[in-house]
């Protein structure tokens, strides 16, 4: 199965341990699998959107509740999302373009409130 930006991510990440495991991983995968596995990812960041627009802070309970959900979802679907991962991705969600405008495309704002929250329960 093609990952979309996979020259890019093989470039930048190839020669890591997360990457062969997702590739070990998501080699079987079918197009429908990846796109259910990719809608319970984008359900995570919707139920951050909802934490954010009901008023809660980053490093509320609830918020950090899915900050460990989204790194066992990563973990258990495409690689072992380490702490050391996980605070990179925090990093890219709010900072790569690509990454905030899809986070983003259901709420405005959601990818910074999931790095922060990311960053939240490092500090």
């Amino acid at each position: 199965m093609k990952v979309k930006y996979e020259n890019e991510v093989k470039n930048g990440w190839g020669d890591t341990q997360a990457y062969a495991e997702f590739t070990e991983k998501t080699k079987s995968f079918s197009e429908k699998q990846f796109a259910d596995i990719s809608s319970g990812l984008e359900t995570i960041f919707n139920r951050f959107a909802e934490e954010m627009k009901s008023g809660l802070k980053p490093d509320s309970a609830e918020a950090q509740e899915l900050v460990e959900q989204l790194q066992n979802y990563i973990t258990e679907h495409f690689y072992t999302c380490s702490d050391n991962i996980l605070a990179g991705l925090g990093k890219m969600y709010a900072a790569d373009e690509r990454f905030k405008n899809n986070i983003d495309k259901n709420t405005i704002g959601t990818a910074e409130f999931v790095s922060r929250a990311i960053s939240c329960r490092f500090s």
